[in-house]
């Protein structure tokens, strides 16, 4: 069985209702809903929320929201990993075994073309692991960092003098999807993780007010280019 999980949870600070405000004419979790629906690559698209509200709108766009997530996964500091687990396993129980699954976030940028591209990483390669990377915009060699006067020097001082075409490429996760093989890590082999590389205007991380009007711009610009109405 192939699915899909998006944990959203409710209680969001730094923007409240961030999963489901609206973006564009959509709540922020219907956007990757979607682009899961339209791949046509799942036979179940999971919304693991604390949130009956949240679980109302999952299931209004076409995902399932079949229980609501435990108090003891629902807070701040709760890490990813034991509410993919949790939800793992609650498919085991009830819907059968998974082979493969992909965890993605409340991304609006997440399209059906890239969620097929990692999938079929995925499955012609031998990974255990795809996700989605971008290049970082500025060679991060050449940062700067603050000393304890406050004044700015080189991170790596050694680099100062290179130039940037010189250095190599390093890039950072597009916050969108991975996926998994699941059980990979049981069988003791090395993990293997190969990424499929995006456009860094498809990688915003939402967590601020100032983030999510960047975002919503981006967005639009990128619905227009798809052809997509709002």
């Amino acid at each position: 069985m192939y699915i899909a999980i998006i944990p959203a949870r409710g209680g969001s600070k730094r923007i409240p209702g961030k999963n489901i405000r609206h973006m564009n004419g959509r709540p922020l979790l219907a956007w990757p809903i979607e682009a899961c629906r339209q791949s046509g690559l799942f036979e179940h698209i999971l919304v693991s929320t604390d949130s009956p509200e949240i679980a109302a709108v999952a299931e209004s766009y076409g995902a399932k929201a079949p229980f609501l997530r435990p108090a003891e996964l629902s807070g701040d500091y709760v890490p990813t990993a034991p509410v993919v687990e949790h939800a793992l396993t609650w498919v085991q129980q009830h819907w059968g075994p998974v082979d493969v699954y992909c965890l993605l976030y409340a991304n609006p940028f997440v399209t059906p073309a890239n969620l097929e591209r990692g999938f079929n990483l995925l499955l012609k390669t031998g990974a255990d692991t795809t996700l989605g990377v971008v290049e970082f915009p500025h060679p991060i060699l050449r940062a700067f960092k603050l000393d304890g006067d406050g004044a700015i020097v080189y991170a790596f001082p050694e680099h100062q003098a290179s130039r940037s075409q010189d250095l190599p490429v390093f890039y950072h996760d597009a916050a969108q999807f991975y996926w998994h093989k699941r059980g990979v890590g049981e069988s003791g082999h090395k993990h293997k993780a190969l990424p499929v590389i995006l456009p860094r205007h498809l990688a915003v991380d939402i967590d601020t007010e100032e983030d999510w009007m960047i975002a919503e711009k981006l967005h639009a610009l990128f619905l227009n280019e798809q052809g997509v109405g709002q």
